[in-house]
């Protein structure tokens, strides 16, 4: 039995202003850094401190600011 545990993904391009083009799930840190953060709760400029390279960081991310400073960020979608 296949267990779908993402839906998607897609490469993740940090902005102040603008969303992500689909609610992300979780995000693949591909160079170490620090990821800022909006969610849908409310949540807004959450900073995830030091997290290594080849991390995934689940959550309900709406935006990831450009104040983040990990690299190469992969967002997972939803089944």
């Amino acid at each position: 039995m296949i267990v779908k545990e993402f839906g998607g993904f897609y490469a993740v391009t940090p902005s102040n202003t603008v969303d992500l083009p689909q609610p992300a799930i979780a995000l693949w840190i591909g160079g170490t850094g620090t990821i800022v953060a909006d969610d849908f709760q409310g949540n807004t400029s959450v900073t995830f401190s030091a997290i290594p390279a080849g991390s995934l960081l689940r959550g309900n991310f709406k935006r990831v600011r450009a104040t983040s400073s990990a690299t190469l960020i992969v967002a997972y979608t939803s089944p």
